[in-house]
């Protein structure tokens, strides 16, 4: 019998387990927080796909995307992942990563943990959306808004509001599972 899941997961394996074990369920880990969120900014104007697929030499690339050491990076390193053909070799993302590494420990050293500052703008627990066709899921919201603009302020680059409700969506802050899909919890 097929498993009903979201279209969007196609029968493409790596998008199948990502659906399946991580897209909506909420995470709390601050590493993980801060892959997610220098992914989504990589991913912009890109597949998702193509990101999963350069999600392990990402993380080699990245030290495990350990933002300690991310905000350490300079010119050589840069340099290096520039030439670096597993991932995605864009110049202002890559600077973005670094910068974003380095406000990233400021929200740490200001909250406590990213995981506090980021899950405050849904009250500590996960939005649950009821829809019933993709086409009813939105690209952003004003919270989406809110938080891209907070962020911003923050210094943030690659956080645009789109970028920020795909974070949303992709750590469990908002479940955007269809009613439909195995994985949908009310």
């Amino acid at each position: 019998m097929k498993t009903n899941r979201c279209p969007w997961a196609g029968d493409d394996p790596i998008y199948i387990k990502y659906h399946d074990e991580e897209w909506g369920i909420p995470l709390h880990d601050d590493n993980k927080l801060f892959e997610f969120l220098i992914l989504e900014g990589m991913q912009a104007g890109l597949s998702w796909l193509t990101v999963l697929k350069k999600r392990q030499n990402f993380r080699d690339s990245f030290d495990n995307f350990d933002p300690q050491i991310v905000s350490t990076y300079d010119d050589e390193k840069i340099k290096e992942l520039l030439k670096n053909e597993g991932i995605i070799r864009n110049r202002l993302k890559i600077h973005a990563a670094i910068n974003n590494a380095k406000e990233y420990l400021k929200i740490q050293e200001e909250f406590g943990s990213f995981d506090k500052y980021i899950w405050k703008f849904v009250n500590n627990k996960p939005i649950i959306n009821h829809f019933k066709k993709m086409e009813e899921i939105p690209a952003s919201t004003s919270l989406s808004d809110l938080i891209s603009k907070d962020l911003k302020k923050r210094g943030f680059k690659f956080v645009g509001s789109t970028i920020i409700y795909a974070f949303m969506q992709a750590t469990g802050m908002v479940n955007d599972h269809l009613t439909s899909c195995f994985a949908y919890k009310d």
